[in-house]
């Protein structure tokens, strides 16, 4: 049992390590050893965990699973579907050039235009945020607080979309985070008919 909890330990630090190198060199660009000096091991160290691909998909998984799992987390404190259609665009939305995490994922991006499992990870990654809208498009609707304008599973793509494309411009240093939100806060007054910059802060409804 211990074994296998160093076992469990080093390949997590050997993830941070595969970040970190990410990060600092871009995906295209990272290396074994970058993997190996980042983690402070050799390469056939880091060998032993897998090849350079089996760790960057790892690495793009456990990034997943993060950005994901935090944000349906506090997207579920909130019973009132206009708190947490707040707090949904809020935490979706990355803090600027230097938020790791999302850099992470915008780094591993381009790969799925021409590899079938980082394809299949990204779109697991969009499905999980659609999935969280569709789920506060469709209580706030029930709730009577939202009038939708077009089918929920279009509205949640829709916001999605345009997050996306937006937290470009945030990791590219071109907009701000504000910014970004209240073009998200716009939509969803479009798309639901309720003004979320006029609402006060989550519970206080």
């Amino acid at each position: 049992m211990a074994r296998k909890k160093d076992q469990g330990a080093r390949r997590a630090e050997l993830g941070e390590a595969v970040q970190r190198a990410v990060l600092a060199r871009g995906l295209e660009g990272v290396r074994l050893r970058d993997i190996a000096e980042q983690a402070g091991v050799t390469p056939a160290a880091v060998l032993y965990y897998g090849d350079l691909d089996a760790l960057i998909y790892e690495t793009y998984q456990r990034a997943i699973e993060r950005f994901s799992q935090e944000r349906e987390r506090v997207a579920d404190q909130f019973p009132d579907a206009r708190d947490r259609l707040r707090a949904c665009i809020d935490h979706g939305v990355a803090s600027g050039p230097d938020d790791e995490l999302v850099r992470l994922l915008f780094e591993c991006w381009p790969r799925s235009l021409r590899d079938a499992k980082a394809a299949a990870l990204d779109s697991s990654l969009t499905e999980r945020q659609i999935a969280v809208y569709y789920g506060i498009l469709v209580i706030g609707q029930t709730q009577g607080h939202f009038t939708l304008t077009d089918p929920p599973r279009l509205l949640a793509a829709n916001f999605v979309a345009m997050e996306d494309g937006y937290q470009m411009e945030v990791l590219a240093g071109r907009r701000s985070r504000g910014e970004v939100i209240a073009s998200l806060h716009s939509y969803a007054r479009a798309a639901t008919g309720h003004d979320l910059n006029g609402q006060a802060e989550y519970g206080e409804l």
